[in-house]
């Protein structure tokens, strides 16, 4: 798909139930079964490209998966060496959690990606866990993919991070549960917690307390999954945003995870003015449910808090912004710039190019409410970017290019954006 240009849009009602399953217990889903005694059964999987990735990769390391088009089956009888490389695709997530599930088992691994996910940095990984006997290597003194890995033995760690990442934090937990002693992970604030309850939940010796987390080394494999992804409030919030600057509309967004560190984005939007209620219809693993979002006028907000939070929805979050009576700010939120692309930098010159007034600081920006206007802007290959300015087309009409990277997260984003407004694909 070269680029899609996106009509603007009326007011709409809809209830949504067909949002992608989240992206982030899939990746652990897949990885996790490769810890368990028996097989796991996992329901509603995305079956999106950096996913499916993972599920391949288990299967490379030694996995059998048996997929019937409803539920995945994943039996392990522990981690197999590949004769192959393990391809991540896209995934930042699924590159570092499995540096941190590799790097005690036996054999020699490499992990890769595509262009752009070799361009990430990789060392906020990689170092730690050389710190505690891992041997990884890769371009760039080990901060570049490809990664090569060889198992070894690991030492306990106590370890306090200057960064809230679940990415780093799933990465050293997973490397835990295999070192010669117990270990702990403090994070300056907490960041998603999926691993954690995940893992607890299939016997894992894991405690929580505040913001650190303590791992104790398995005695024995885990307990199966038996699990129904939910629908991920990531991608959910692209249409809570459509609603929320499309006046008189509004949208119920069903069984999503409703994870306090997952619906930051949501409150964000709450605070801006747009009316929320949430709905839990069950809490296994998960606090799963439904959200109703309704249009109201927007006020400026300063989001600098519990940023690890709302990370990802920062740039659709900035659409809102730019509907918004006032000047927002983002701050703190320094990571933004080692995502799939260098979102702050993307972020404001798409806004710049649709008329609204940007500011770029080296921590986030500001944006001044304003008019959109009818624009053709850039993905940058950056599947959250290209989504975020096919909402603002519901405002002004926009043109976007490159979009096939929103195949990585959400393939039916465009099915769902089509009961909104009319758009155009270019192949």
């Amino acid at each position: 798909m070269k680029s899609v240009k996106v009509a603007k849009a009326s007011k709409f009602s809809l209830v949504i139930s067909e949002i992608a399953p989240d992206k982030s217990i899939s990746h652990r889903c897949a990885m996790f079964a490769m810890l368990a005694e028996g097989t796991s059964e996992i329901t509603n999987f995305l079956r999106a490209e950096d996913t499916l990735n993972s599920l391949k990769i288990v299967e490379k390391l030694g996995a059998k998966v048996i997929d019937d088009g409803i539920t995945i089956k994943i039996s392990s009888n522990g981690i197999k060496e590949s004769d192959d490389i393990l391809d991540c695709g896209n995934s930042g997530t699924g590159i570092r959690l499995f540096c941190g599930l590799l790097s005690s088992a036996d054999g020699h691994f490499v992990l890769t990606g595509d262009e752009y996910l070799r361009r990430r940095p990789m060392k906020r990984v990689t170092l730690p866990l050389r710190n505690i006997g891992a041997k990884l290597d890769g371009r760039d003194n080990g901060d570049l993919a490809p990664l090569s890995i060889r198992g070894a033995s690991l030492k306990a760690f106590h370890y306090n991070s200057k960064i809230a990442s679940a990415q780093v934090k799933s990465a050293m937990i997973l490397a835990a549960l295999r070192a010669d002693g117990e270990c702990s992970y403090t994070e300056p604030e907490l960041s998603r917690d999926h691993t954690e309850r995940m893992l607890k939940g299939m016997g894992a010796d894991i405690e929580v307390d505040k913001l650190t987390t303590t791992i104790r080394p398995m005695k024995k494999l885990l307990s199966p999954l038996k699990i129904r992804v939910p629908a991920d409030p990531s991608s959910a919030f692209f249409f809570a945003v459509a609603a929320a600057i499309t006046p008189d509309s509004n949208v119920i967004l069903e069984g999503v995870t409703l994870n306090p560190t997952r619906i930051e984005a949501f409150r964000a939007l709450e605070r801006m003015g747009s009316v929320i209620s949430y709905d839990i219809t069950d809490n296994k693993y998960e606090p799963i449910g439904n959200i109703h979002v309704k249009y109201a006028p927007l006020k400026a907000i300063t989001v600098e808090n519990n940023i690890s939070w709302l990370i990802d929805e920062l740039p659709v979050l900035s659409i809102a912004f730019a509907c918004a009576e006032g000047i927002s700010f983002v701050k703190n939120a320094e990571e933004l710039r080692v995502k799939e692309s260098d979102r702050i930098s993307t972020v404001v010159n798409n806004l710049k190019t649709c008329g609204i007034e940007v500011e770029e600081f080296a921590d986030g920006y500001s944006v001044k409410g304003g008019e959109l206007q009818e624009a053709a802007v850039k993905s940058y290959g950056d599947h959250r970017i290209a989504m975020s300015f096919m909402i603002a087309g519901l405002r002004s009409s926009m043109k976007v290019d490159d979009v096939a990277c929103v195949n990585t997260s959400f393939p039916n984003f465009f099915e769902l954006l089509k009961k909104i407004t009319k758009i155009d694909i270019e192949d």
